[in-house]
């Protein structure tokens, strides 16, 4: 039977990650990410991502503070070291929730992770839902799909992934992801018992 540690879990793509936290309330901890963008109406500094500056983040980013960061549209987001540590030092597991891009770094900072995929079905679909939304410019919709398509092309790198779930429909995405985490989520339980 495979060991499992209290590692940080890392999704990319588009994730069940909020009902998981909200699912199991006190097992999970989100490191929250810097960027670069524009606060969206609502986000609040310091709780949905720490707002910085290109300066700031590139120096921080030169300095070695960084685990993981990336380029996405025009913008940078990064995970910080702090961050993460943080996040289990408290005992909790700690989720990722990044691009592909984002993964490269993490792999490369030789942080033991599970790598999970959640890819759509299809890139018509993925279009479908994206402009359900209503909430994106006709620009940022092409920079989606444009991105979408070469992060699937990830799937074609055996072993990048540990895991990959088609996002078919919400549930039955949400139940496979559940599944993988379940095993940390026991083990989390287990040493939050300790502290």
């Amino acid at each position: 039977m495979e060991t499992v540690e209290l590692i940080p879990i890392v999704i990319a793509g588009p994730s069940g990650a909020e009902k998981l936290k909200s699912e199991f309330i006190g097992s999970f901890g989100f490191s929250v990410s810097h960027t670069t963008r524009k606060p969206r109406a609502g986000e609040v500094d310091g709780v949905n991502y720490h707002f910085t500056t290109v300066e700031a983040i590139e120096k921080d980013i030169a300095n070695g503070l960084f685990i993981e960061s990336a380029n996405v549209h025009g913008n940078y987001y990064g995970t910080s070291k702090k961050a993460l540590q943080d996040v289990l030092d408290k005992g909790k597991i700690c989720l990722l929730e990044i691009d592909v891009q984002g993964c490269e770094s993490v792999k490369r900072a030789n942080i033991p992770c599970k790598f999970i995929f959640i890819y759509p079905p299809s890139l018509e679909i993925l279009e479908t839902r994206i402009r359900g939304r209503g909430s994106e410019t006709e620009e940022t919709i092409k920079k989606r799909l444009e991105t979408a398509k070469k992060e699937m092309t990830y799937l074609d790198i055996d072993g990048f992934f540990d895991e990959a779930i088609e996002n078919d429909t919400l549930e039955t995405a949400y139940e496979k992801l559940k599944s993988i985490v379940m095993p940390y989520i026991n083990v989390q339980k287990n040493i939050a018992k300790k502290i």
